[in-house]
């Protein structure tokens, strides 16, 4: 994102940035595409200030980790201001961002964070999967950034770091959950191998709709994986019952009942208790300042 800030802030928030993970742009291009991997990728979270603090804290005594310095800084190609935290854990990490002036459009919108090898081919890959380029690549001090969107609405953010540095993989990588409309579907998922070099790994048109709040019913399950991390596609009809929809992210823990109940025990709200299917069992949880997530786990022996 686009640092704007006087020269003392950028440091700091450059230094926040950079343990976030970066890669250079001269370093040799993968053979499956742009992607990085998928510890260097985040789940942006938006939060009110009032809340950043009691977010971060719960967050991390939930799965474990740590957080980075937080800072504050202009993040965007135009004016604004935010206070804004790297956050790495075990099940996944965040960007958590705590805006101090109005967010512009598509700022907010963007489930996610995908580092990338080189921000000019990443864009080419992108227009050439399909997507659309919302916000066109701008520069800040450690790098450059961009913001795109495929069928059915899906939006990411790209980053493009000058500096590399080693982040340690994930215990668990989480799912990227994307509702999609039967539409919409079908479009989606080529655009997304396409630009991520993945594979499907699993197409249910019977899946339990239970996971989604609909007990006895089924909706369309697809999984991918890339070196971006695991995607979970969820096409529905959009009757979806609160708070379904509303999660971009779904993590995964050794021990479901143990995770809960440090959620519980750090403020977090347990919106769906844990409903069992095939070898899983999930929750829907909400964080203090209103960050919605799904958590899963296997079924005990």
């Amino acid at each position: 994102m686009s640092l704007c800030a006087s020269a003392s802030r950028t440091a700091v928030f450059a230094a926040a940035l950079l343990s976030a993970a970066a890669f250079a742009q001269t370093a040799p291009q993968p053979a499956d595409g742009v992607a990085v991997g998928a510890q260097y990728d985040t789940t942006h979270v938006y939060i009110s200030p009032a809340s950043f603090d009691a977010f971060v804290k719960s967050f991390v005594a939930t799965f474990g980790g740590n957080a980075a310095q937080k800072s504050t800084a202009n993040v965007l190609p135009v004016p604004g201001r935010t206070e804004t935290q790297y956050v790495w854990t075990p099940a996944g990490a965040l960007s958590v961002f705590g805006f101090e002036t109005p967010i512009p459009v598509p700022f907010g919108q963007e489930r996610t964070g995908y580092l990338v090898t080189n921000m000019d081919d990443a864009i080419k890959a992108a227009r050439a999967s399909g997507a659309e380029v919302l916000v066109v690549p701008f520069q800040d001090p450690i790098g450059r950034d961009a913001v795109i969107q495929w069928d059915g609405g899906v939006k990411t953010q790209l980053y493009w770091h000058f500096t590399p540095r080693s982040i340690q993989p994930f215990a668990a990588i989480p799912d990227n959950r994307v509702y999609v409309s039967p539409d919409r579907a079908a479009r989606f998922v080529k655009e997304f191998l396409l630009f991520s070099h993945g594979k499907v790994v699993s197409d249910d048109p019977h899946a339990d709709a239970g996971e989604i709040g609909r007990p006895g019913e089924f909706y369309r399950s697809i999984r991918i994986e890339s070196r971006f991390g695991r995607m979970l596609i969820l096409v529905t009809d959009g009757h979806l019952p609160y708070p379904f929809g509303h999660e971009t992210t779904g993590y995964a823990v050794a021990d479901l009942d143990t995770t809960l109940a440090k959620a519980k025990e750090a403020g977090v709200t347990i919106l769906v208790p844990a409903y069992s299917s095939g070898d899983l069992r999930s929750a829907m949880v909400e964080f203090p300042g209103g960050y919605i997530a799904e958590i899963h786990g296997s079924m005990k022996p």
